[in-house]
């Protein structure tokens, strides 16, 4: 007989195998996730799994459109294709590079005695394809842009192959080659990228973002100046469309911001480019990106849920203020970044003139802000909405049962130890339960799941105590309310600062415990079920919106 999660599996399976044969984008995804309610959120999960997978199967080289190697020999061997003869009033010489998606070769414009670089789809397009409109925004936006650290396009067409666009030459290499042979010094890596943020600032100044900044794509010339290059998932800030539909995966998981990553993390923006800045510097000073893993999906998870390893921790050579401009661009929330790409090159340009760097500053409301605030592990609690609002329910149901027998004239501790230790452990694994059944479960509700473990233990070892020193039973039920205070004040550290409220009125509530000992277990019941419902319904909400905010 076939279990239900195995059936499942298997539905999930079929559409995605169908999706995945027939190259659906957002319509069809959607449509199947219309179809099938109960199944959506996991389908659209496994399909954005599928789309970083394929990004990343595909050969970086296409970033390094307007390249003339200087040492042929760090290119792997392999055949290039013959030169098509002319495009757009230029002689194709040879074949510089290609990708999933471009092919780039050096050409000689003649009208204007200048070598270029021309770049062009691999393959006739389909003109539905989002390769081609991701190619035209390349070309387009590249067009609009005119910064002298920004590769400039010169002109753009389409002949009986498909578009083309004609960009400058650099002479020179990549800064992924150049972190090939290793970390940077700290006053080269600051002024390089010192430089490209002001170019990336130029780009939103003009409406623009970039969205895949990476070390593939700054291109470095033979006097190491640098320059940005490949604007294909770039997106306009005020443009209500953009390449990719919403929930869709987009850029390079190793230098994605979290917003990228998970749209409940926030709206893309320019702090997202300063993020990737960020990750760029991170790689320059350490050698290697802030986050790997074996796999795109792996390291993307990594992305959402853990902090970057401090750079002095991999090498102690690197400097004190470069890392924490480099951790400052890293935070998971956009708002504790530095507020523009502008904000990021002074910074840097006050490291090399020797002045106080801006990361080491904290104002009142910065500090306010990381104590009182969400932390990037708070979106779990999405997950967790209604069920804390039924674990309220359960708390009063045990509470006040216990009052009960309480009332009846109870005195012997098994009927007590029972209802927590056999009650309160069975209403937990169905709570863990029905969480797992919910999705995956993330490191941090681990986490989470031991902290209340720990508040469970803390209860059942209370009648343990009074048993040791003889006390009747429920004395000290006051203690109660200090397991349930630890228990919010370390969620608090972990999750989100509005737990200290309720970390408060756990412990304030021993004061009525302690005086009116009649009424501890009611007492205690109401606010600790208060706490739980408070918090439920307002992630339940959250998630509710989120889902009412997705396009039909």
């Amino acid at each position: 007989m076939t279990r239900p999660d195995d059936q499942r599996d298997e539905r999930l399976a079929a559409l995605l195998a169908e999706l995945t044969d027939a190259r659906g984008g957002l319509v069809e995804l959607e449509a199947q996730a219309g179809r099938h309610p109960d199944l959506a959120d996991d389908l659209r999960a496994l399909w954005a799994a599928v789309q970083v997978a394929d990004e990343m199967a595909r050969p970086d080289s296409q970033s390094h459109a307007t390249i003339r190697w200087e040492h042929p020999s760090d290119v792997a061997p392999r055949a290039p294709a013959e030169p098509p003869g002319r495009v757009g009033g230029c002689t194709l010489l040879e074949e510089l590079g290609r990708g999933g998606m471009g092919v780039v070769y050096r050409a000689r414009q003649e009208a204007l005695g200048r070598d270029v670089a021309v770049k062009r789809l691999l393959r006739a397009p389909d003109p539905a394809t989002r390769e081609l409109e991701r190619f035209r925004a390349d070309a387009t936006i590249g067009v609009r842009l005119n910064h002298p650290n920004i590769v400039p396009i010169y002109d753009t067409g389409t002949d009986e192959t498909g578009p083309y666009f004609i960009m400058r030459l650099i002479e020179g290499t990549t800064l992924a080659r150049r972190l090939a042979a290793g970390p940077l010094p700290p006053r080269e890596a600051a002024a390089l990228l010192a430089t490209v943020a002001r170019a990336v600032a130029y780009a939103h100044d003009q409406g623009i973002l970039h969205r895949d900044l990476k070390p593939s794509n700054i291109l470095i010339d033979v006097h190491g100046h640098p320059y940005v290059c490949d604007f294909g998932l770039a997106k306009e800030l005020d443009a209500s469309l953009s390449l990719t539909g919403s929930g869709a995966i987009l850029g390079t998981p190793g230098y994605m911001s979290p917003e990228q990553a998970s749209p409940r993390r926030g709206a893309v923006g320019p702090a997202s480019d300063v993020y990737a800045l960020g990750a760029v510097l991170y790689h320059m000073l350490t050698g290697r990106p802030p986050f790997q893993a074996a796999s795109a999906w792996d390291t993307l998870m990594m992305v959402l849920e853990q902090d970057p390893v401090p750079p002095r921790v991999l090498d102690p050579g690197v400097d004190p203020d470069l890392e924490m401009i480099a951790l400052k661009c890293l935070e998971k929330r956009p708002d504790f970044r530095y507020l523009s790409a502008t904000a990021l090159a002074e910074d840097l340009e006050a490291y090399l003139s020797g002045e106080p760097v801006r990361a080491r500053s904290a104002t009142l409301r910065a500090l306010t802000g990381r104590l009182l605030g969400e932390t990037h592990h708070a979106a779990v609690l999405e997950n967790w909405g209604l069920l804390w609002m039924a674990h309220s329910v359960a708390l009063l149901a045990f509470f006040f049962l216990t009052e009960a027998i309480r009332r009846q004239g109870v005195t012997a501790r098994w009927p007590y130890v029972l209802i927590f230790t056999g009650g309160l452990g069975a209403w937990a694994a169905v709570f863990w339960g029905l969480r797992r059944r919910g999705g995956p479960i993330r490191f941090v509700e681990r986490q989470v799941a031991h902290i209340w473990a720990a508040g469970m233990a803390g209860i059942d070892l209370t009648f343990l105590v009074e048993w040791l020193l003889g006390l009747p039973v429920l004395t000290l039920a006051p203690l109660f309310a200090v397991h349930g205070g630890m228990l919010f004040l370390a969620k608090a550290g972990v999750l989100s600062g509005a737990f200290y409220v309720y970390a408060l009125a756990e412990f304030l509530a021993v004061i009525p415990m302690a005086l009116y000992p009649s009424l501890a277990l009611p007492i205690y019941g109401v606010v600790s079920a208060w706490c739980f419902f408070a918090t439920g319904w307002k992630y339940h909400r959250r998630r509710r919106q989120a889902r009412e905010e997705r396009p039909r």
